[in-house]
């Protein structure tokens, strides 16, 4: 797992990285550190508001620097869905510690997810979540070290990913 001993769960909008990370935390002793949130946080502003603001590219080049300057140690880090499209945000990721991609159809996102604009979704025009997720997939798997089926309950998709890193007292 890494020097950081770090959990980093990447996935798409609605695959349930900010619930499962909360969760394996706490389950963990760890911190969590939503990178969502931690942007929004430090830019004053929220997701839909910065990528309206500023437009999908200068979003996905801020949170490769916010996601760069990255320096946490026995955290969960729930990321952006869109992180996978920085090579040098990810390969910082994978330095921090193990990435575990929580992959859940698109059938089962689109009933979690809700509206793609109102949850801050970088997308190209009238992109759906249908062809997001076929475009997103395979970086997704690119990075992962462990796939997680996300679409078992939270507890279980918790229970796995701790199994996959190690015992928890070891994480």
């Amino acid at each position: 797992m890494g020097s950081h001993g770090n959990v980093v769960l990447i996935g798409m909008p609605g695959a349930g990285k900010s619930t499962v990370g909360v969760l394996l935390a706490k389950a963990t002793g760890r911190d969590f550190v939503d990178t969502d949130v931690l942007i929004q946080a430090r830019e004053g502003a929220n997701l839909p508001e910065l990528i309206a603001a500023r437009g999908p590219a200068a979003f996905l080049a801020l949170e490769k620097r916010h996601v760069c300057a990255l320096r946490v140690r026995r955290s969960v880090i729930a990321t952006g869905g869109s992180v996978v499209y920085s090579e040098r945000a990810m390969a910082h990721l994978q330095q921090l510690g193990t990435i575990v991609y929580l992959a859940l159809p698109t059938d089962a996102l689109e009933a979690r997810a809700g509206s793609l604009a109102a949850r801050g979704v970088v997308r190209g025009p009238g992109q759906d979540l249908d062809t997001l997720h076929r475009e997103r997939a395979p970086l997704y798997q690119k990075w992962a070290q462990h796939t997680v089926d996300a679409a078992a309950p939270h507890d279980e998709v918790v229970r796995r990913i701790a199994a996959l890193v190690q015992a928890p007292e070891r994480l």
